[in-house]
């Protein structure tokens, strides 16, 4: 399909009442630039376009117009299976992603088997100057090496991050949540010795105390460990 067609797709998918509320949500996309449509359209279109092997022209016409054309090309990378294409797909796109949802939506099925190939690419992203390629790094990060891959490595790589950010503090915060849920004793000791910057040290507590996966008495000791800022 033509980037022309594939916009008019899209269009004829809008729900404007989805696209006010969405808009709300991303304060880093105009809302002139949300055509509204809804995840699991979006997510069905990405994988026709896949099938059919009509995506290529959509893919190289960057930057895109609308944060609604930038969620179906992550969703379509999000289906690629060979990890060489997928990557150089990724790569390709980063440096247009330009708001959180698009980031953290995209979730590659081909990174899952490839997981050693991947951290080399994590590496050099979290070092990236461009915010959500390095949340995007936190996320595959948070993703596929918080379980079996999981080495504790991985916790002082997120922590070395230091970023004036919100939206790469968020994940940072996230991540060291979600690690205290499922590595718990590999990542406590990050918030007792206090090795994260004030503000993500107590977004991760509250994000944890917040959590269903941590205990009460868990969350009561990580309210214990609370810093004050400045």
């Amino acid at each position: 399909m033509t980037v022309e067609e594939i916009r008019g797709r899209l269009f004829d998918l809008q729900d404007e009442k989805y696209r006010d509320f969405q808009s709300g949500l991303m304060p880093t996309v105009e809302k002139a630039n949300n055509i509204g449509v809804r995840t699991p359209a979006l997510r069905k279109f990405a994988k026709e376009l896949y099938k059919s092997g009509g995506a290529s022209d959509f893919l190289n016409d960057l930057p895109h117009m609308y944060f609604d054309e930038n969620q179906l090309h992550a969703f379509i990378i999000s289906e690629e299976k060979s990890f060489e294409e997928c990557i150089a797909a990724v790569e390709a796109f980063l440096p247009y992603v330009d708001n959180w949802a698009t980031c953290d939506q995209m979730s590659p099925k081909a990174f899952k088997t490839n997981k050693i190939d991947l951290l080399a690419y994590i590496d050099k992203w979290i070092a990236s100057d461009r915010t959500y390629t390095v949340r995007f790094a936190i996320g595959m990060l948070m993703e596929h090496f918080l379980d079996a891959d999981f080495n504790a490595a991985y916790l002082e790589k997120v922590a070395a991050v230091r970023s004036e950010e919100y939206y790469v503090n968020m994940m940072i915060a996230w991540y060291f949540a979600t690690a205290l849920a499922k590595q718990y004793e590999a990542t406590i000791p990050f918030f007792e010795k206090q090795h994260l910057a004030a503000w993500t040290h107590n977004k991760a507590i509250q994000k944890a105390i917040e959590s269903r996966r941590i205990s009460d008495e868990t969350k009561e000791y990580l309210r214990r460990l609370k810093v004050k800022k400045g």
